[in-house]
């Protein structure tokens, strides 16, 4: 990834944990120990549970939750019996996963990193990647496709997740309930696409820049890493979220196999 947005969205992310951002809520003790007793389940768009026939048996299952820090799926799928590696370029969302690992006793390993760049893990190491939307926050989601793809085991499965293009069709400071705005392209890219006072903005609030890619890269980038898609499911917005929501499910979950 470039470097430069490797290190703005790492510092952001951190600042995000400060903010307590939904993402970066540490998931609690109860529900670990829920876990453990098999009830559980995660997203990896905004509302959707994923369905629960998408993952392995759990038990020994090499994991690898990519981009995926901040506490919560992590500790879920290790208290549910899988052999869990978290991987983020955010320090401190690491660390909300660390703790609740030493809060809960959990065998749960952290690495910090670009999600485009798995060279520090070797090929056919995991039988399951769990890779929510954080892939919007990387300028070219293919070098994460075929990361993916490199370090899982035959057989493996991909759970992702990712936002619809058409999200990033409109303008968020002029749409309303009444009106949508189209006014940018996709692939879209906060550094590229807004003004510079929109950028600065984003900046002081310590906000993550955000990209929009194309099916052809989002899917079809899947399919080209060689992976199978077997699967899929929409979702929207939290309610009130987004008045895209009105007329679109702005998210999709994928199911892929290495076969």
């Amino acid at each position: 990834m470039n470097q430069r947005i490797l290190d703005y969205n790492r510092s952001a992310w951190d600042h995000q944990v400060q903010k307590k951002n939904r993402w970066t809520v540490p998931v609690t003790s109860e529900q670990i120990n829920h876990a453990r007793k098999g009830d559980w389940s995660l997203v990896l768009t905004p509302t959707k549970p994923v369905p629960g026939s998408w993952f392995p048996d759990l038990e020994n299952c090499k994991v690898l939750c990519l981009a995926s820090g901040g506490g919560q799926q992590g500790p879920i799928l290790s208290a549910a019996g899988a052999d869990v590696t978290v991987f983020d370029n955010s320090p401190q969302q690491l660390a909300q996963d660390q703790m609740v690992a030493n809060r809960d006793e959990l065998n749960l390993q952290t690495i910090q990193g670009d999600m485009a760049d798995l060279s520090a893990m070797e090929s056919d190491r995991f039988d399951l990647v769990f890779h929510p939307c954080s892939n919007t926050f990387v300028p070219d989601v293919n070098p994460v496709w075929r990361e993916c793809y490199r370090v899982l085991k035959k057989g493996g499965t991909m759970i992702s997740g990712f936002c619809n293009p058409v999200l990033f069709l409109f303008d968020d400071g002029a749409n309303s309930q009444e009106k949508l705005v189209v006014r940018f392209e996709i692939p879209y890219s906060d550094e590229e696409s807004l003004e510079d006072s929109a950028k600065q903005a984003l900046i002081e609030a310590s906000e993550p820049f955000c990209f929009g890619h194309t099916l052809t890269d989002l899917i079809g980038g899947q399919c080209a890493a060689g992976f199978s898609i077997i699967d899929f499911y929409e979702d929207h917005w939290e309610e009130g979220g987004s008045p895209i929501d009105r007329y679109i499910d702005c998210f999709i979950g994928t199911r892929a196999i290495k076969l």
